[in-house]
């Protein structure tokens, strides 16, 4: 993961992170359903919604139309220092359609790359909602993730991103005196990178020490950073992808400054920039994801992500992360590495990041900031979800998608981490030629381990029953099958599920009587 600075608008309304909140927009968070599983398989489903990042939103005087900042500049009369400016500026309602580009249809999400409208704006960053003033709060220890994406329109150079943020649930309305606007106006947010291109970060204006951006007209960044874990379930366009949990040192959001945020050492933060990432390509096996590959990216397909603790418990250690696919009712394991001095593993853990950090030559932060252990304490606190899709000014994402470092012989091992040639992501380029790009998310759920789908294929959408949000209603559906896939739970103390594998594994005992899976 490279810095998500790029998760910019183009607008002459100017793109900004806001305090207080202005009248001239109503906010109207557009309806997203997602989906809780149990085990067994059945699902409930969740009426949510999703809410801009107020990083895009309109930001100016809160007694009238004056912009608070323009260009990548601040207007140093409303705000000569952070608490001024909070107090001096209003962040506005949202036309998601019209000005961003975002739609909702039931349980699916679709975001546009480029949006011309009155204004010009550039890619998006929403959260999920459990309601008007608080996000939904995900805690996947021992979990499954799953949802479906259609990205066949988004090419080189882009990167559609759904991942986890340690953020705070009412966006730090609570916390910070500053701030009048909170998660209903996309408040508060933080990452692994420590960005310093948040506007408003706990409450104040990030303006000590602001300065605009060299190759983007509409971004700068400030003294202070927004750090926090970080958990990427997904960054990919049609040619790549790549999962990558990013540890920090500290839990919630912590706001850096001085040495340790300046950017002069990338690792200086409390937070890990790089995370542990398995990409299929980096890793080895360079037919199976892309257009036409084994994961065929010119069709939706149903990515699947599991958290697996050392006592299989909510409350154990993050020990394992693992990457499933189902397309075309065909579940699809994870590739396995094939890098000669490697395993060959198809999933994140601990010796995973120790071989691939010491064989790529990486500087080993991912370890130094906890490792699977911390990115684990995160996800046992509870964690936003973020889905987005942006450009690259920093890396033109070949970082994800093609030869990196530029300079690097592509031969070395893991230099090469997907088929988009070095020439490729350039902002100022793919924002013209892929100005039609969008990624659509869709059927989220989230269950216990084997529970959110099934050997036969995706488990399809749930019947609309709705609930208040956050709360799971009576009613469920069927489990979808009688046959547990391999991984799955198959059996254990209480357990009312499949207890037959599919075929090639069989029902064994894991660590303790209350929980057997199909290995």
């Amino acid at each position: 993961m490279f810095p998500k600075s790029s998760l910019l608008i183009f607008a002459t309304l100017a793109a900004v992170r806001g305090q207080q909140v202005g009248t001239v927009t109503a906010e109207t968070h557009p309806s997203l359903s997602w989906s809780r599983c149990s085990a067994g398989g059945s699902c409930q489903t969740v009426q949510g919604s999703v809410v801009l990042d107020s990083n895009w939103r309109w930001l100016h005087t809160t007694t009238g139309y004056t912009n608070c900042y323009n260009g990548n500049s601040w207007d140093k009369t409303l705000c000569p220092d952070g608490a001024t400016c909070a107090a001096n500026c209003a962040v506005d309602g949202a036309d998601y359609p019209g000005t961003y580009g975002i739609t909702t249809t039931g349980n699916s999400l679709t975001l546009k790359f480029v949006t011309t409208g009155e204004n010009k704006n550039i890619g998006s960053r929403v959260y999920l909602m459990a309601n008007e003033t608080s996000y939904e709060m995900f805690k996947l220890l021992n979990q499954e993730f799953t949802f479906d994406v259609d990205l066949s329109k988004l090419p080189c150079g882009l990167n559609g991103a759904l991942y986890f943020s340690e953020m705070e649930v009412d966006g730090g309305l609570s916390k910070h005196p500053g701030n009048k606007a909170g998660a209903k106006y996309g408040t508060g947010y933080c990452d692994s990178q420590c960005p310093r291109d948040i506007k408003f970060i706990n409450g104040e204006a990030n303006v000590a020490g602001w300065g605009g951006s060299p190759n983007d007209t509409n971004a700068g960044t400030g003294s202070w950073g927004a750090c926090c874990n970080e958990m990427d379930i997904w960054e990919a366009n049609s040619a790549a992808a790549a999962y990558t949990p990013h540890p920090c040192s500290v839990s919630g959001i912590s706001r850096c400054e001085g040495p340790a945020c300046s950017g002069a050492d990338r690792y200086a933060t409390v937070c890990d920039p790089d995370g542990c990432d398995f990409n299929s390509y980096r890793m080895g096996d360079p037919s199976f994801y892309g257009p036409g590959k084994t994961v065929d990216t010119n069709s939706k397909f149903t990515v699947i992500t599991q958290f697996l603790t050392n006592n299989n418990s909510t409350t154990g250690t993050l020990s394992e992360i693992r990457r499933l696919y189902v397309q075309n009712g065909k579940v699809i394991q994870n590739s396995k590495v094939n890098v000669p001095g490697l395993d060959s593993v198809d999933s994140i853990t601990g010796a995973y990041c120790d071989s691939q950090k010491t064989l790529f030559g990486d500087t080993k932060d991912f370890q130094n900031k906890g490792g699977l252990a911390a990115m684990g304490k995160g996800l046992g606190n509870g964690m936003v979800l973020v889905m987005s899709v942006w450009d690259d000014h920093a890396a033109n994402m070949l970082w994800l998608d093609s030869t990196y470092p530029v300079e690097a012989d592509a031969s070395a091992p893991g230099v090469a981490r997907g088929t988009c040639a070095t020439s490729t992501g350039k902002p100022e380029e793919i924002e013209q030629s892929a100005a039609d790009a969008t990624v659509t998310y869709s059927n989220i759920r989230v269950g216990p381990i084997g529970s959110t789908y099934n050997s036969g294929g995706a488990v399809p959408p749930p019947p609309p029953v709705t609930t208040t949000p956050g709360t799971p209603p009576s009613s469920t559906v069927p489990a979808p099958a009688a046959t547990q896939t391999k991984y799955g739970q198959c059996g254990g103390t209480g357990w009312t599920g499949p207890t037959q594998c599919a075929a090639g594994s069989t029902c064994n005992g894991v660590s303790a009587p209350w929980y057997y899976q199909c290995l």
